[in-house]
């Protein structure tokens, strides 16, 4: 009787290790399946607002060749989660985009980059008014969604403006970037203001290959926010 029931008990010990360890593998593979299952979940996708004028429209140009839809090209062949808004507007001056933001902030905001300005300097715009129509659009859109990252796109104007108006309209944007804790593009047209062979025949406007370089320039800080 005593043999039988250690056989038994040596038996049962054996069926519960059994079922434990199978059980516990069980277990693991089900944790690394729900591991690579994550891996593979899209991410949820978030938006880039591109707020500017011409610059940013790509005027004169087909809209896959303006400086936000190359940026969503890299960003497309990185996997990045991020959707690029192109929301330039010909002609727009910093009052104009301070009328106008309200009504682009009805879509969520993630990434903010600020392109306005360039026409208040060719207009003669007092620098410290053009400064206060774009922290009122700074303003809103950080009240709005004080999560989201700010970009500010430094702009400059031709010297026959006058030295000191050049001077005085160039350190804005450094000076709201600074303020607002927004990265900075020092010169969005670095490159290619005044080139003649990157700009349309108005002189104004860069070409497609002129819009390659502004998106190198914004995308050489953009990169870091994303």
């Amino acid at each position: 009787m005593y043999k039988l029931s250690f056989t038994y008990l040596l038996l049962l010990a054996w069926f519960l290790t059994g079922c434990s360890g199978k059980e516990s593998s069980q277990g693991n593979n089900q944790t690394e399946a729900q591991k690579e299952a994550a891996k593979k979940a899209p991410q949820a996708m978030k938006n880039i607002l591109f707020f500017g004028n011409s610059l940013t429209a790509g005027y004169g140009l087909n809209a896959s060749e303006s400086f936000p839809s190359l940026i969503q090209k890299k960003i497309d062949s990185l996997g990045l989660p991020y959707k690029a808004i192109n929301a330039g507007l010909s002609g727009e001056t910093s009052a104009g985009g301070r009328n106008r933001i309200d009504w682009l902030l009805r879509q969520p905001v993630d990434v903010f980059v600020l392109e306005l300005g360039a026409n208040d300097g060719l207009r003669g715009i007092p620098p410290a008014e053009t400064k206060k129509n774009l922290q009122a659009i700074v303003d809103k859109v950080k009240a709005k969604y004080p999560e989201a990252k700010l970009v500010m796109a430094g702009m400059e104007v031709p010297p026959n403006m006058g030295g000191k108006y050049a001077s005085e309209f160039r350190v804005i944007f450094r000076q709201l970037a600074t303020e607002n804790n927004m990265a900075l593009v020092p010169f969005l047209l670095e490159g290619v203001g005044g080139v003649r062979s990157l700009n349309q025949q108005d002189g104004v406007h860069p070409t497609a290959e002129g819009q390659k370089i502004l998106a190198n320039n914004v995308w050489e800080v953009l990169e870091d926010v994303l």
